[in-house]
């Protein structure tokens, strides 16, 4: 029976039957729904070998550092298939992210070659690469002696490939054609509404169409619900804060943090649009926020939304898909909405963050490194972890496309496939790539918070941020 299933499933990894005659034979030969997916994965896993010698550097151990998240829980479940198809080991150390990104900022500066490979966030490369702590993966993935055949790196949505590419140079463009590719894209969020749709119905209120509408729904949830409030949207003093939903609806009115020109930059959010919105932004916060907005990171956004506490959130697509499962209170309640601020957007425009895969430059194992970024970065371990974990966003096209996978998420997630879909082509790092990307960004999200609790009006505070943040980058010398 066993080897019939095994049979069965390589039949279908091949192509020459279909998934449901599949599923038809599993049950008529009595194979459960966990052998089946064992079985499946198995063959998956086999079909991928064929063309490339993944037993190469049977006997390597490689460590990880992995921050602690859904998609290291989808690779960690899925881990022994990559150990099956390498007799390669695989160690990792996991830590929060309060902690997380320190932990790998001191691996690196150190020099240490403790970890071979780790999870970092684009962002992040801009200090790493050129610092020369991990490699330009270019040289990877072009060589077809280190590369398996059939990775096919064109598969990875254009907009990720390119965020995760930069020339080093600041405000050089993302995915220019002489940027180092410093990370491969591992798993994506974009920021648009997630909201509770039972709540919406008491109150008699629909999605927000743009800024201007969001910030009257937040105030009538705020004012008829009898509890909750309008909206949750981060404030804590990070460049966390400024990254999600902010800086998605500033990139729709076209605003830009820098302008460039002839390789300086010059701060560019006191612009008379910007200052419009970003008082449209304080409004809806002074009006519709938390109590504490001032404290609020992923977590609490999320938590809030999942508890029934706030109405909607602007934020990362895959928090709000979260929230939607568990113990959280308000479970099977939540559903998803594309959102362009600007009433004059044809489309959303969502910043995104993307948690990527990269390659440390002190690794004595780079090529067996790089091996399994491959491997935790295929098709095949992307359909596992869209079909049977929470490994959302996937990075592949093609797996956005998988029938299983869009059948789960449809099922459960009301519209968060249309979210998705609406956006996606919009969907890129809106910041200019600079070394000092984290100081400026929380210097950013400091006046912010000081515009929502008064001490400064909105455009004085703006001329007071672009002049300070112009001062710095001279003293940089990348300031114009």
């Amino acid at each position: 029976m066993y080897e019939k299933g095994r049979d069965l499933t390589t039949r279908f990894v091949k192509g020459e039957i279909s998934r449901r005659e599949m599923l038809k034979g599993a049950s008529r030969l009595g194979l459960g729904i966990a052998t089946t997916s064992f079985l499946l994965n198995q063959a998956m896993s086999q079909a991928m070998a064929a063309d490339f010698d993944w037993m190469k550097f049977k006997g390597t151990k490689l460590k990880l550092l992995l921050n602690k998240h859904p998609y290291a829980d989808a690779m960690i479940a899925n881990i022994d298939s990559f150990k099956t198809m390498t007799g390669m080991d695989v160690s990792y150390d996991i830590f929060p992210e309060d902690v997380y990104f320190d932990k790998v900022t001191a691996a690196l500066s150190s020099g240490s070659s403790e970890y071979d490979a780790f999870m970092t966030g684009a962002y992040m490369t801009w200090t790493y690469g050129p610092a020369g702590w991990i490699e330009d993966l270019n040289a990877y993935i072009k060589d077809p002696a280190k590369t398996n055949p059939n990775y096919n790196w064109e598969d990875v949505l254009p907009g990720l490939r390119a965020s995760t590419a930069w020339n080093g140079v600041p405000g050089g463009a993302l995915g220019s054609d002489d940027a180092k590719q410093w990370c491969i894209p591992w798993g994506f969020e974009l920021n648009n509404v997630s909201y509770n749709r039972k709540l919406f119905e008491k109150v008699g209120v629909e999605p927000p169409k743009n800024l201007e509408d969001m910030v009257g729904v937040a105030a009538k949830i705020t004012k008829d619900a009898g509890g909750p409030y309008g909206i949750g949207v981060r404030g804590s003093r990070s460049w966390a804060s400024i990254h999600p939903g902010f800086l998605s609806g500033y990139s729709n009115y076209g605003q830009r943090d820098f302008d460039v020109s002839d390789g300086k930059l010059k701060a560019a959010m006191n612009t008379a649009e910007s200052k419009a919105y970003h008082k449209l932004w304080v409004q809806m916060i002074q009006d519709s926020g938390p109590k504490n907005w001032s404290t609020y990171t992923w977590y609490q956004v999320g938590t809030d939304l999942g508890a029934g506490a706030s109405g909607m959130i602007f934020d990362a697509d895959i928090l709000g898909y979260f929230m939607n499962g568990g113990d959280n209170k308000e479970a099977g309640n939540i559903a998803y909405a594309p959102f362009a601020a600007n009433p004059a957007a044809k489309a959303p425009t969502p910043n995104v963050w993307i948690w990527s895969l990269a390659l440390s430059s002190f690794s004595k194992q780079k090529d067996a490194a790089w091996t399994f970024m491959q491997w935790a970065s295929s098709t095949e371990h992307d359909l596992f972890g869209a079909r049977k974990m929470d490994f959302v966003n996937p990075v592949r096209a093609s797996v956005w496309k998988d029938a299983e996978f869009r059948a789960r998420i449809d099922k459960s997630y009301p519209g968060y496939l249309n979210q998705y879909e609406t956006s996606s082509e919009g969907s890129k790092i809106y910041f200019t790539a600079q070394p000092l990307f984290f100081d400026l960004t929380t210097q950013w999200a400091e006046t912010l918070q000081k515009m929502v609790a008064k001490q400064v009006p909105i455009d004085e505070g703006l001329d007071q941020l672009a002049a300070n943040i112009d001062k710095q980058l001279k003293d940089a010398g990348i300031g114009g």
